[in-house]
């Protein structure tokens, strides 16, 4: 019989649940649930290979879908991912708030009517920028960013088409569709922005192959230093816009630059 692990819970009851599915243990919430701890949030965090997930994210006021080594349309090989995509398509339609990283994005993409593709240029890993849209100017959660945030990149496949009605936020010159919101407050970001110096080194260890498309000295211990610092300055901001949308009423909740700006 599977042993079910028991649902983790990293904070205290404060009334603003967001639910975390982590697929992989080498991408944890890192510095991501440091900042909704920090500001409160209960965080339940469950993993999709030995954990039932609910079908509706109704009991949360938010959802985070991280990121993860499988392909997202490997369904035969993993089960799970189908009830993740359930997951996110039923949030989406619902209007709770995700945020989804990575595998996670693509899970949201595919849920939403997007397609996945592997990249024809390569594994798109390392330490990068990517630049905001236009359109992105009044998005509340990602309008405020600097034009070119810092992001860390790790995947082989990519969003190669975005949902009918999605947002286009951010994109870079190898990869257009690097960050969009689906529907009111589903959004989805194919780098990420919740690891470590540790997390990063562990991927580069995992996978070799994959930590050899960046460019040289990506994963230099002072490198990373220097990079995360400035990583949690631009992103902090960030969790700290998608816990107020999760913590404001729905009937209340927007996606224009009305809530406060951390």
């Amino acid at each position: 019989m599977t042993r079910i692990a028991p649902v983790r819970i990293l904070a205290a009851m404060t009334g603003v649940r967001i639910l975390v599915v982590q697929p992989s243990e080498n991408l944890p919430l890192g510095m991501l649930g440091d900042w909704f701890v920090e500001l409160g949030a209960e965080l339940e965090v469950r993993d999709p290979h030995r954990e039932e997930l609910p079908e509706t994210a109704e009991d949360y006021a938010g959802l985070v879908v991280l990121g993860g080594e499988t392909n997202a349309g490997a369904d035969l090989e993993h089960p799970w991912l189908s009830s993740v995509r359930k997951l996110l398509s039923t949030a989406t339609s619902a209007g709770i708030p995700v945020l989804a990283l990575g595998l996670g994005a693509q899970l949201l993409a595919m849920a939403t009517g997007g397609r996945i593709a592997t990249r024809r240029d390569g594994p798109e890993a390392g330490t990068l920028l990517v630049a905001k849209r236009d359109t992105a100017a009044e998005d509340v959660l990602v309008g405020p960013l600097p034009l070119t945030p810092d992001v860390f990149q790790f995947h082989r496949d990519e969003i190669s088409t975005l949902p009918p009605t999605a947002q286009l936020l951010a994109a870079s010159p190898k990869g257009e569709n690097q960050a969009f919101r689906v529907g009111s407050r589903a959004y989805g970001f194919q780098f990420h922005v919740e690891t470590t110096p540790e997390v990063v080194r562990g991927l580069a260890e995992a996978d070799p192959e994959l930590a050899a498309a960046a460019r040289g000295g990506q994963f230099d211990a002072e490198h990373l230093r220097e990079f995360h610092a400035d990583l949690a300055e631009t992103w902090q901001p960030v969790a700290r816009r998608f816990y107020e949308l999760a913590a404001t009423p729905p009937e209340e909740r927007t996606t224009t630059r009305s809530l406060p700006l951390a």
